[in-house]
């Protein structure tokens, strides 16, 4: 018989916690949530103030046996689930089913599975936090009635298995937008002019941009105003006018949140948000090191502070000194957002004495990649500010000016262990100019008018989808991995490369939402959501009345929505493909896989296919049609319409009018298609 019983949600974190306790304490697993809504209904008992009619999970009745046994054989029943809402919410599941031995159960939360942490969690027990667990009942009601009262009317009038969601649909929409904005997008024509100069006494050369005219800044739109522009210079002195020295501080990116750790992983790594989350979670339970046996090597990885503990923050001084001197040390303290959680640290590394590569042979290729940047930005957070001489230059040319700016790095400070990535929109750094004196002439060597064209907003990535998530202040942490999983299982979005792309099912389905459901999926009601459901959680608002105040009009639109709908039927795009079956011109569809084309003479005629994209080329070997496919992989690839029966032609590149065909390519792609 066990005096102790610690209940957790993984074997690995069991495993991990088991090393740091006595031989009379059993840590078992619950498997992650024991109870749940029934999937085959709405499981909210709207008549009866919304009481969710919670049911034990299929597949789980042995372990709920089992775990009934192991609380009745204790002494003490500790609940050590993760110490979030959700964490809250297993916890008092755990003791709803464990009810017997109530008087036995406590809960116990932990920042980092670190034996110190677990053994004072254990000494410091406290009853479990309803308000957390009413917070998640909130988002896991509401987001039940969201979904279960709007979906059916997609399956009506899209098709069946499609969903609807609070926060998923607005992720939808933003990516749809942004899309929209591109198709829109006009691109306009602006020119700069780049002069490419020399210091005679060095023979430095550098190039200066074009600023305007007397000290005023001039955009230039047309040839016109180039050549006018260079005619004016075309003899000018080019002298220094104005030199401006000075000094500029870099400062460090604070630790890792949920969201910058995802984007930061992305950008970096090329992770996305499910791995990077799956990798972080193996992290945080416990990884088996030499000597040291199975420990947590970071803190909890679902957290939106930037919090670290004075512990951590003396830990990390102290390595930093020791490793690279007192001038690259500064204590620092970041500010957390407003809206944010700060129920726990920043994600940071639990021992600061087991660096990346000590350990590198103990963790997996990606948990090595992930650990070093968790591991380096913490450390970095610590360190001082990167020092930079700058130079910023101003000459004139008959009364136009150009400007020129370098710079060069005087104290790397933090960036000697991290730089922060960026999305790519970012100018590179610039080299120091040479030494420059005022009313210096300059030789030009070139002049060089350079013509653009303004560019349209950038597709979302996942990293900038959680940036731009967590900015509007949709979702939370623990939200952004699965919903950007669901919209993309769901084929609302697909990936091309890094960017997220909306399907036309995902822009069908946007536009029904959007103009009927304007209440709901739209980001503003996302997001005061959210902060209706931190006021819960700090126990400042009752759950059950939230939920109330939102359904009334909700179900008030939904009625008014379904009684618009029932005599519409959403217009079918007709193709100019006549079917082989029954003569009917087919017409557009949406399915799983995106569209295509279906007789629309359904239930009668089945006739269903998939829609075949051509080109204007023949086939180089036979003449026939040229079809374009693509591999799973999303790569095109050129195939004729009469292969295999009859012409083998088949390549990576669209073919042109009496291009010869290389036969060595077939084999590689067949190879690529069957995968």
């Amino acid at each position: 018989m066990a005096d102790k019983l610690i209940i957790v949600e993984s074997p690995a974190k069991a495993n991990t916690i088991k090393k740091f306790l006595g031989g009379s304490t059993k840590v078992v697993a619950s498997m992650g949530h024991i109870r749940d809504l029934p999937k085959s209904k709405l499981g909210v008992d709207i008549e009866n103030d919304f009481e969710p009619q919670y049911i034990n999970i299929r597949g789980k009745g042995d372990l709920i046996k089992s775990l009934k046994k192991d609380a009745k054989e204790a002494k003490k029943v500790y609940i050590a689930t993760d110490p979030d809402r959700e964490g809250e919410a297993i916890a008092w599941h755990l003791a709803t089913i464990l009810k017997d031995e109530e008087k036995k159960i406590t809960r116990v939360t932990f920042n980092e599975i670190t034996k110190g942490a677990v053994q004072k969690a254990i000494k410091e027990p406290r009853n479990i936090d309803i308000n957390l667990v009413d917070a998640q009942q909130a988002r896991r009601v509401l987001d039940r009635i969201v979904g279960y009262k709007i979906s059916p009317l997609l399956w009506k009038k899209v098709r069946r298995g499609l969903s609807a969601g609070r926060v998923q649909s607005v992720a939808v929409k933003l990516i749809v937008d942004r899309e929209e904005e591109i198709e829109k997008f006009i691109p306009e024509e602006y020119w700069n002019i780049y002069a490419n100069l020399e210091d005679k006494e060095t023979k430095k050369q550098f190039e200066a941009k074009f600023y305007g005219k007397n000290g005023k800044k001039q955009e230039i739109h047309s040839k016109e105003e180039i050549d006018q522009i260079l005619k004016d210079i075309e003899k000018a002195k080019y002298i220094v006018e104005e030199v401006k020295k000075g000094e500029k501080k870099r400062t460090p990116a604070p630790p890792f949140t949920t969201s910058t750790m995802q984007q930061e992983a992305s950008r970096k790594l090329g992770f996305t948000l499910k791995k990077t989350m799956s990798i972080a979670q193996g992290l945080y339970e416990g990884v088996k090191i030499p000597e040291k046996g199975t420990i947590g090597l970071i803190t909890y990885m679902r957290t939106d502070s930037t919090r670290i503990s004075e512990e951590a923050r003396k830990v990390a001084k102290e390595h930093i000194v020791s490793t690279y001197g007192e001038n690259y040390y500064e204590n620092r303290y970041y500010k957390t957002k407003k809206d944010s959680q700060d129920a726990h640290e920043a994600i940071r590394p639990t021992y600061a004495d087991l660096e990346p590569d000590k350990i590198k042979e103990s963790l997996t290729k990606d948990q090595y990649k992930l650990y070093k940047l968790i591991y380096n930005r913490f450390i970095a957070s610590q360190m001082a500010s990167a020092i930079y001489n700058t130079m910023a230059v101003t000459i004139n040319a008959n009364d136009y000016k150009f400007k020129a700016n370098g710079q060069t790095i005087k104290f790397k400070g933090f960036m000697t262990l991290y730089v922060e990535g960026t999305d790519g929109n970012e100018k590179e750094e610039k080299e120091m100019l040479p030494e420059l004196k005022e009313k210096q002439e300059l030789k030009l060597v070139k002049i060089n008018p350079k013509q653009s064209f303004t560019e349209p907003p950038p597709r979302y990535t996942e990293a900038s989808l959680v940036k731009a998530l967590e900015e509007k202040g949709i979702g939370r942490p623990s939200t952004y991995s699965p919903t950007i999983t669901t919209i993309l299982e769901r084929r609302y979005i697909e990936k091309e490369q890094k960017q997220l792309i909306p399907t036309e099912l995902g822009k069908v389905v946007n536009k029904l939402l959007t103009e009927n459901f304007t209440d709901v999926i739209n980001v503003q009601f996302t997001a005061k959501i959210e902060n209706e459901f931190d006021e819960i959680a700090e126990g400042k608002e009752e759950w059950k009345k939230m939920i109330r105040e939102f359904y009334d009009p909700f179900e008030k639109e939904l009625q008014k929505v379904e009684k618009e709908l029932e005599h519409i039927e959403l217009v079918e795009e007709i193709s100019d493909v006549p079917c082989e079956k029954c003569g009917r011109m087919m017409v557009y569809k949406y399915g799983r896989y995106g569209k295509f084309l279906a007789c629309p003479g359904y239930p009668e005629c089945k006739n269903a296919k998939p829609i075949v994209e051509t080109i204007d080329v023949p086939c180089p070997k036979c003449g026939g049609t040229v079809q374009v496919r693509k591999t799973k992989r999303k790569r095109n690839y050129y195939i004729c319409e009469n292969n295999p029966k009859s012409c083998n032609y088949i390549s990576w590149n669209k073919p042109k009018p009496g291009e010869k065909w290389n036969p060595e390519e077939a084999e590689e792609i067949k190879k690529k298609t069957r995968k």
